[in-house]
């Protein structure tokens, strides 16, 4: 008998060790509660009340540093449409920030994003290590060089190929088409190497630059499903082969429009499209632009069809009215 009942103990006693873990999980992945999100949103308005354009211009207490204060501003609409809005700004500002002016040391004590993002900083770290940027700019490079933690949000969530691309390449470009902070990274150089100039080989680079990012020809190729490598390389191991992107088997399936492809073939049971309607592939005319024009050109040519036949019929009456 107590046997038995010690043998009903131990099955309860698992069934909680594994029930509790994953009550925890699921409430983990439904995120904070309205309330809680009501919170942190007020939390994070009393912070904004100093850091941002308008706390500069009213403050909220006198005696402020506002010289200070105005380099340390940050857009609370940009920061609502931000990966991290959900979050207290004292999620990561957490100790010394109590205090106002803050602590003297409190930045140093700001968490990093690997407290959170562990596992992928483990990854992304060993990719890092072999970019160009560790090789030459390792000691002032951080994940905030790249990513704004107060403004970036991640491709899936954009879904919109334009908008991530204005996003990502906005990293890219703010440095090296940048002469101010181009020279803050890279001081011993006398000048900035002109992008222009070294992608001279790229037909209508601009155009390129508001249509892919920099990282797709930058960035190792990768796998379907797989994120995009941090492994920057340089301009001799970057991709200069235009069938790579237009061809029917464009990499861009596996990297700009990786997320629609993924919606597209759950939704239509095919992903072709999302290339096809978004760049021009060879032998197809499913560009909008393209479709446009032959549209434009066929109705040219049916008005051109109608207006002779509509003339020769006019001639052909007034020759027998003559007679």
């Amino acid at each position: 008998m107590y046997a038995r009942k010690k043998s009903w103990y131990h099955a309860l006693l698992l069934a909680v060790c594994w029930v509790l873990p994953a009550v925890a999980a699921a409430a983990d992945s439904a995120g904070p509660t309205p309330e809680m999100l009501e919170k942190i949103r007020k939390a994070n308005e009393e912070c904004f009340s100093c850091h941002s354009q308008a706390g500069v211009q009213h403050p909220p207490k006198e005696g402020m540093d506002l010289k200070k204060l105005a380099g340390l501003t940050k857009d609370p609409e940009a920061f609502k449409g931000s990966d991290h809005q959900r979050l207290a700004c004292t999620k990561c500002h957490n100790e010394g920030y109590d205090e106002h002016p803050h602590a003297a040391g409190a930045k140093d004590a700001t968490s990093t994003c690997s407290d959170c993002h562990s596992k992928k900083a483990d990854r992304v770290e060993k990719q890092f290590e072999k970019s160009v940027h560790a090789k030459n700019l390792a000691d002032k490079f951080t994940c905030t060089t790249c990513h704004n933690p107060h403004v970036m949000r991640i491709a899936e969530k954009l879904g919109d190929p334009s908008k991530i691309v204005q996003q990502d390449n906005r990293v890219c470009l703010s440095c090296h088409d940048s002469d101010e902070k181009f020279a803050k990274f890279a001081p011993e150089k006398k000048s900035r190497p002109l992008i222009d100039d070294i992608h001279e080989w790229l037909p209508n680079t601009r155009l390129h630059w508001k249509a892919v990012r920099c990282v797709e020809c930058h960035t190792p190729a990768v796998g379907a499903g797989e994120p995009l490598s941090h492994e920057i390389v340089n301009k001799d191991k970057a991709e200069k082969k235009c069938v790579a992107c237009h061809t029917g088997n464009s990499a861009l399936k596996t990297r700009l429009y990786r997320h629609l492809v993924k919606d597209e073939q759950q939704k239509y049971g095919f992903v072709n499209s999302v290339v096809l309607a978004n760049s021009y592939v060879i032998g197809a005319t499913r560009n909008p632009t393209v479709d446009t024009l032959m549209i434009g050109l066929a109705a040219l040519t049916l008005l051109g069809v109608l207006a002779h036949a509509a003339l020769r019929i006019l001639m052909a009456y007034l020759r027998r009215r003559t007679k």
